[in-house]
């Protein structure tokens, strides 16, 4: 007979027995989180000498246990089945059955690996994967969009008082500042690396055509886009992602509201108004960059420079500017909402996203002016 209360080792809340009779192991009293620690080292300690092929465990006399005791229970029985020792478990009251059902501990022998298929099927995985989880729910995403905003044209009354106007503000025109200090660099540095080689070919005044178009069809458009993909596209998919984390979003499903036209459908409304204003401004500002580089460098005064203005630049450069900025715009909302409903984690999902959302928007833009690029040249 073995008994706790005999160990020098425990105190005195440890009030379990056990006791080995043949091939039966006697487990008595209660087995708990203060025992379980104690009464496998002790256990262990006494069976190293332990001979027999087989052993049952009687847990007629368990009067308590808990999951820390039934996690023992199967940590011995995983020890002396790895020595080659027949183990089983009986006798147990209806309620210890209970128990060890409850926090039985996985079978890993039914865990199998998982096995990799061909390189080719993986492939195919993957791009059934991203197909379905970020090109379809995408569209579906724009679809939703795109109907909202189209029908809210009519029913006025569904749309938050103001809510327009503050997205306007907080996308487009808090973003002219940056927009036209950068696009006006842009211009005047576009205009200076040009001159150098057009002044060897005495080619000075073509340094206008160069500019205007340039800045007018592509430069301005695509500066416009990217920097509001870094600023606003950014705010965008961290203000929905932060508003899924905080159960905002189903919040207003609660409440039924659609937070599709009551979140997205603002966003889309300010940027399709304030983004062709902006690319205006930059136009203008990357024209009076490369003004002042051809005044500068190749002494075009700014008359000749407007002069010249009216000959190389066509209607058909200001529309496709002015397209561009709409598709831009459109693609930034999209994408910062997109991944902002994405969100799974915390404060760090939310990082991630947003992260995600900038680097996506730019090169969907890039992408969407390549192919406007074809079609309208």
């Amino acid at each position: 007979m073995k008994s706790i209360k005999d160990s020098a080792k425990l105190d005195k809340s440890d009030n379990f027995e056990y006791n080995l009779e043949g091939n039966t192991l006697f487990i008595k009293n209660s087995l708990g989180f203060s025992q379980a620690g104690k009464f496998i080292t002790l256990i262990l300690k006494d069976l190293k000498k332990y001979k027999g092929s087989e052993l049952r465990i009687n847990l007629a006399y368990i009067t308590n246990i808990d999951s820390a005791g039934v996690t023992a229970i199967y940590y011995l029985k995983k020890k002396l089945e790895a020595k080659g020792i027949d183990v089983k478990i009986k006798d147990a009251t209806k309620t210890v059955n209970e128990k060890l059902e409850l926090f039985k501990p996985p079978d890993e022998s039914s865990i199998q690996p998982v096995k990799k298929g061909p390189f080719i099927e993986s492939i195919g995985k993957q791009i059934i994967y991203i197909l379905k989880s970020y090109i379809f729910e995408f569209l579906v995403l724009a679809a939703d969009v795109f109907y909202w905003s189209f029908n809210d044209l009519f029913v006025p009354k569904a749309r938050r008082r103001g809510e327009v106007v503050n997205q306007a503000v907080l996308i487009g025109v808090n973003a002219t500042l940056i927009v036209v200090v950068m696009t006006f660099i842009i211009g005047l540095v576009l205009a200076l690396q040009s001159s150098a080689q057009l002044r060897n070919f005495g080619a000075n005044i073509f340094i206008v055509d160069l500019t205007v178009i340039a800045m007018m069809a592509q430069m301005g458009p695509l500066i416009t886009a990217i920097l509001v993909a870094g600023r606003s596209g950014s705010a965008i998919a961290a203000e929905i992602a932060t508003m899924k984390v905080t159960a905002e979003l189903d919040a207003l499903k609660t409440m039924g509201l659609n937070p599709i036209r009551f979140v997205i459908v603002p966003k889309m409304y300010g940027v399709l108004c304030t983004m062709p204003f902006l690319v205006i401004l930059a136009n203008i500002a990357g024209i009076a960059g490369g003004m002042a580089a051809a005044n500068i460098f190749l002494d075009i005064s700014p008359e000749v420079f407007f002069n010249r203005m009216d000959k190389a630049l066509q209607n058909k450069d200001i529309i496709t500017g002015i397209i561009k900025s709409i598709v831009y715009g459109g693609i930034i909302v999209l994408t910062g909402s997109f991944y902002g409903f994405k969100v799974k984690e915390g404060a760090e999902g939310v990082g991630k996203v947003t992260t995600i959302a900038v680097v996506a928007s730019i090169s969907l833009v890039i992408i969407a002016d390549s192919i406007m690029g074809l079609i309208f040249y």
